[in-house]
């Protein structure tokens, strides 16, 4: 930007400004076109003046005017009219007024009263190197490029600054006179927490300002006022205060949330720090670091703890429960190596972090009633242009309800995709029927180990754990066979690498025998087999007969059987298994590699007959949205309806396999999905042992018992809701495929919970899911089979109060139980630049309420996404 020089100038107040221009250009028309009187002569179109500029060389300055432009000659002043614009050099300007003083060389732009008495056309300039700033009117000299505004407003750091006057001097600092610093982009701010600056001066680095006060919802606070402020002022992120959210919970007391410090060390790297306080003792402590490095990866790390009090100081119960949670991700970006990737997906912690910490006083339903915790750090390369596939992973699985506890350290894993051996890659014409054969390859091992999470890292814990290698090599062939037929074979070997095995013995102790199982040490080998061979077919029926609005309905089966062959690997000559006899002189086979990590080759010879059948009934009906009265419409009765099981011929009792069956349909034009799925079981139970025995349920007088049975469904009342989430969700992913680690996590929560986000353009939305499962259980009292059941149902929705107000709610109900699930209510309210929240759990455990009033997020503001969420969480 080209050096301004000060130039002293009477102050000019928009009013006066305002006042004296409208005067004589409320309408161009009423001046007289006699220039042998007035001396005014009408320009239209497009001027040019040609002029010197500081360095003395000439320079033309651009004239415009949509209306007209009026040279007053005798003083040698031009005015344009409506949708004016000046350009000189790199300094544009735009306005419904511009005086053009060729005397002094300076600019006048303002704004007009239009007939409603409104101020129209505000000026809008371009300074060398800026954008676009907006003022009531301005003064320029553009022989010196001396700039002085007046009512200007304009961004800094994410903020907004407005003053009455503006001025720049040749080192590029604008000095500012009465002028308010706030969150918000309005001219004049309806709701707003500003500063209210008397003088000030802005450099590229820093802001200095005089003597400032709060102002709160246009209500100054003086008695808060500072005499003298220095801000930094960068480009880049800085450090600050947190400020926190206010409530209470029924259990804790009055709680002070989010309360903390923001770091930042770079553009790459920051870190924050919050806590939460409660009356009545307890805390929670949090550090939450965010990392990237550009094209190549990015991620973020968190560390949390909490100290909850528990039951009533001075009795038994009273307690502390201490408490941690630790989170891990990490992405590598595809491009930045080729063939290899690098994730991290970690989770671990103690059992009751999320009971305790409300979710780290979150109210995080999903987390709270979550059981279960999983992580993952894994690598894989791929070779061979894609052809071997090599993957090794480090994991944990933990229980939440139980304490257990698995670790995988590591898992490895190497993939050969499958190729056909005998093919010629010079091969001309089809291939022949040897040449279909396909093999492939894959390798897996693991170092695994399960135990409860108290007893982590403790007692011998490496001492536990059990490994191996698996080895499989299947073969295939498919064939079409009499044209309708689909023939498959297939030979699946299998072979397993031990380092341990077992041993099973008689003890003589003082009371008798015992059994004691030894751990062998040494390598040794496990090896199975197994072949397969079936046909599949597709049968296809129509029903043309018309049935009320049902014109035509089509069902689909697909029925597939195979005969399966696998040797007995329990016989000697195989090694695997062993007899003994154990300390109550009964005769026992074991597996020398029971238990171990991928198992052992089965006992016992298996010739069996699978089979199978898919079922998929639609329908034609009568579309009475066209007007027409001949279209029709498709639809799906019944999609996916499943029956399966299998018969072992070499079996010597209980050869027929439970027949499982599972299937989906939609009601109400496919706004319902229903998804169902069971199993039926051939065969009666023992009344003693609750045990299968080898009797049909059909000679009892029933064909089978239903062991297991699950329905679920799901519908929303405003379909706009849901698709309008969608399509928001779908072109945000299109416009921006490189969004950051941050933005990214934001669209998973949309993705995963509807009511997640606020909407204030969804007027209202009601969603409800329903899911019932029954299962059957041995009652050794009552001596029968005893129904387990289950079935809730859950509602969450919304609804706009006010364009600015909206309630949001969850609940759900227990049929079982006959209670209600955790509620909870919300209430927000847009502030434009700022949003005010209101979370209520009216009962329960964790009956709470709090208060959060921030500045919006600004990466959902970056993404253009209308949804909103108050709160805080990790």
């Amino acid at each position: 930007m080209a050096s301004l020089q000060a130039q002293e100038e009477t102050t000019l107040k928009r009013a006066t400004v305002t006042q004296d221009t409208s005067k004589k250009l409320q309408d161009s028309t009423l001046l007289t076109q006699d220039s042998s009187k007035n001396n005014f002569r009408e320009v239209t179109g497009q001027d040019t003046v040609v002029m010197k500029d500081s360095s003395g060389l000439e320079t033309t300055v651009s004239i415009v005017a949509n209306d007209s432009s009026w040279n007053e000659v005798s003083k040698n002043i031009l005015h344009l009219f409506k949708g004016a614009k000046v350009k000189y050099q790199n300094f544009e300007l735009a306005a419904d007024y511009i005086r053009l003083d060729r005397n002094t060389n300076v600019l006048f732009a303002s704004g007009v009263i239009d007939h409603n008495g409104k101020y129209v056309g505000r000026p809008v300039v371009i300074m060398p190197g800026e954008g676009p700033i907006a003022v009531d009117s301005l003064l320029y000299n553009y022989k010196s490029q001396i700039p002085k505004t007046f009512g200007v407003m304009t961004e800094v750091d994410g903020a907004f600054i407005q003053a009455r006057e503006v001025r720049k001097n040749i080192y590029d600092e604008t000095s500012l006179y009465k002028g308010l610093y706030s969150t918000c982009n309005l001219p004049y701010p309806h709701t707003h927490f500003g500063i209210q600056i008397s003088k000030g001066v802005i450099t590229d680095k820093q802001i200095i300002a005089g003597p400032s006060y709060l102002v709160v919802e246009n209500i100054p606070l003086k008695f808060l006022a500072i005499p003298f402020g220095f801000f930094p002022k960068q480009d880049k992120k800085s450090s600050g205060f947190l400020f926190p959210s206010f409530g209470e919970d029924a259990a804790r007391g009055f709680s002070m949330r989010d309360l903390g410090w923001y770091l930042t060390f770079n553009d790459y790297w920051d870190t924050e720090f919050r806590g939460n306080l409660y009356s009545k003792g307890s805390w929670e402590a949090s550090m939450r670091t965010q990392y990237m490095v550009n094209y190549k990866y990015n991620g973020n790390f968190a560390l949390r703890y909490g100290s909850t009090v528990s039951g009533v100081e001075g009795t038994q119960n009273f307690g502390r429960n201490k408490d941690f949670n630790v989170t891990w991700n990490h992405t590598q970006r595809q491009e930045a190596n080729p063939g290899t990737s690098f994730t991290a997906s970690v989770n671990f912690g103690t059992s009751s972090y999320f009971r305790n910490t409300a979710a780290n006083g979150t109210y995080d339903i999903s987390q709270i009633t979550n059981n279960r915790m999983n992580s993952s750090i894994a690598y894989g390369k791929v070779f061979s242009d894609g052809k071997i596939n090599f993957t090794s992973s480090l994991r944990h699985d933990q229980n939440l309800a139980t304490g257990d506890i698995s670790l995988e350290l590591p898992q490895i894993s190497l993939n050969v995709s499958t190729f056909n051996p005998f093919d010629s890659k010079d091969r001309i014409g089809e291939q022949k029927w040897y040449q279909r054969i396909t093999v492939g390859y894959s390798l897996q091992a693991r170092n695994f180990v399960s135990t409860k999470d108290s007893i982590l890292f403790k007692n011998n814990f490496f001492g536990q754990f059990t490994n191996g290698f698996q080895h499989n090599i299947p073969v295939s062939l498919s064939l079409n066979v009499l044209k309708y037929f689909q023939f498959n074979t297939s030979m699946n070997y299998t072979e397993r690498w031990y380092f341990q095995s077992i041993e099973n013995r008689l003890v003589n102790e003082i009371n008798g025998y015992s059994t004691v199982k030894d751990t062998i040490q040494g390598f040794k080998r496990a090896y199975d087999y197994s072949v397969s061979s079936g046909l599949s077919t597709k049968i296809y029926g129509n029903y043309k007969r018309g049935i009320g609005k049902i014109q035509q309905m089509r069902h689909v089966m697909t029925p597939s059987i195979n005969v399966n062959y696998r040797p007995d690997f329990g016989a000697e000559k195989f090694g695997i298994y062993k007899d003994y006899t154990d300390e109550n002189g009964a005769y026992r086979r074991y597996s020398i590699f029971e238990n171990a990590i991928y198992g052992s080759p089965s006992m016992g010879k298996s010739m069996g007959i699978g089979f199978s059948i898919d079922n998929t009934l639609e329908a034609k009906i009568r579309d009475d949205k066209d007007s027409t009265g001949t279209g029709v419409k498709k639809i799906p009765l019944i999609q996916g309806l499943t029956f399966s099981g299998n018969y072992n011929v070499a079996a010597d009792s209980l050869k027929l396999s439970p027949i499982s069956f599972s299937g989906r349909t939609s009601l109400f034009d496919q706004k319902i999905n229903i998804n169902f799925n069971g199993s039926f079981d051939p065969y009666s139970y023992d009344k003693y042992s609750g045990q299968r025995i080898d009797r049909y349920m059909v000679k009892d007088g029933k064909l089978a018992r239903l062991t297991n049975f699950g329905l679920s469904f799901d519908y929303s009342f405003n379909p706009k809701a849901s698709k309008s989430r969608n399509n928001n969700i779908d072109s945000l992913r299109n416009s921006m495929p490189a969004m950051t680690d941050e933005q990214t996590q934001a669209l998973a929560r949309i993705s995963t919970d509807p009511n997640a986000f606020v909407d204030f353009n969804i007027p209202w939305n009601l969603s409800g899911s329903f899911s019932f499962n029954y299962s059957t259980i041995f009652d050794r009292d009552l001596q029968e089979m005893k129904p387990n059941i289950t079935s809730t149902v859950n509602l969450h929705g919304d609804f706009n109060m006010t364009p600015k107000w909206k309630v949001q709610f969850n609940t759900g109900f227990d049929f079982v139980r006959m209670e209600s699930s955790m509620s909870q209510i919300s209430i927000y309210r847009d502030l434009h630049c700022w949003d005010m929240s209101v979370g209520w759990v009216p009962f329960g455990r964790y009956k709470s309420f709090n208060v959060t009033i921030r500045a919006k997020a600004s990466i959902l503001q970056d993404l253009k996404l209308t949804k909103r969420n108050s709160h805080f969480t990790y």
